[in-house]
């Protein structure tokens, strides 16, 4: 009959669990002794007495990185909702009271959902919760996003999303439709309505191939079996449309970014684009801290009835 597991190892099983997940974010043993603020030895311990316990190997050590085995992704799955949980205990404990007050609020999002999703949201959540700090991570795609997620340096991310990994969550909040927008002056200006096939001669200005926006164009065209020319490859739907507004080519864009403001000339997509979803992005299996959870619901509810008014939104059309 096996013994018993020491009573100290019960005692430290936090410290233990804490250490190992940090070293698990962030593949090694060095990193995680930083955030902990403990020395590396004392991590390496950490985990070895873990290992122990368990009986089995949560690693695979190649030099200064490490990378978690089967078992450790396991545990891992296990560990870091209760680790985060006791972390942040007293928040939870405030916000059951009503007193949400305090705290710090982490979300990751491009500039476009910067720009165009958060601004109301943002405000409305900043005037109920005056005291909690919110930081905006500007990313530049949405690999960083998920890479931020991952390594818990966002509590949530909100964008669009096109092919959404098997540890990620994705819900859609509010949708945009697609619209083609031409200079005025440009012979396609003076038309009624526009198809595909007369888009095709024209040079596009595009966000980098990276981005869901170019892939989307891409993939539409070719199940039209028609190509399509770039004028211009560059980030940003205000870079976009300032320079379709000089005359320098068109652009493919979600209505989301149009304040009826700009020198151009709009036609709508509806017809070859799916809608443009936006929303919350969450790691599968994170603590939502009650901030989270308040801005979250703070955001549903500012764009409650948006989705009603649209057609379902495409999933499979996401991501700027």
């Amino acid at each position: 009959m096996a013994s018993p597991t020491p009573v100290y190892y019960k005692q430290n099983r936090l410290k233990q669990l804490r250490a190992f997940c940090h070293a698990a974010q962030t593949g090694s043993i060095s990193e995680a002794a930083e955030k902990v603020f403990l020395s590396q030895p004392t991590v390496s311990l950490q985990i070895q007495a873990l290992e122990r316990e368990l009986e089995t190997n949560l690693f695979e050590r190649r030099g200064p990185k490490i990378r978690l085995t089967p078992e450790g992704e396991i545990l891992f799955k296990l560990s870091q909702p209760l680790v985060e949980g006791m972390d942040k205990l007293h928040e939870t404990f405030s916000a059951q009271q009503g007193q949400l007050e305090s705290g710090e609020l982490n979300i990751a999002a491009g500039e476009s959902t910067i720009l165009y999703i958060l601004p109301g949201p943002l405000k409305r959540f900043m005037e109920r919760y005056p005291k909690i700090r919110v930081k905006l991570h500007n990313v530049t795609g949405g690999r960083d996003g998920l890479s931020r997620l991952r390594a818990d340096e966002a509590d949530f991310a909100v964008g669009s999303m096109l092919d959404i990994p098997d540890d990620i969550i994705y819900k859609p909040v509010v949708s945009y439709k697609p619209a083609l927008i031409v200079p005025l002056g440009h012979p396609l200006a003076s038309k009624k309505s526009v198809k595909l096939d007369d888009i095709s001669p024209y040079g596009l200005i595009l966000p980098p191939p990276s981005l869901t926006t170019w892939r989307m164009v891409d993939l539409v065209f070719r199940q039209h079996m028609l190509k399509f020319k770039m004028a211009l490859e560059a980030g940003g739907w205000e870079v976009i449309k300032k320079y379709v507004e000089l005359g320098m080519g068109i652009s493919i864009v979600t209505e989301v970014c149009l304040t009826g403001e700009e020198k151009l000339v709009k036609f709508p997509l509806d017809e070859y684009f799916p809608h443009r979803s936006y929303g919350v992005v969450l790691r599968r299996g994170k603590y939502l801290s009650p901030q989270s959870k308040r801005f979250i619901d703070t955001m549903e509810e500012y764009y409650e009835g948006a989705m009603e008014h649209q057609e379902p939104v495409a999933l499979e059309a996401t991501q700027s």
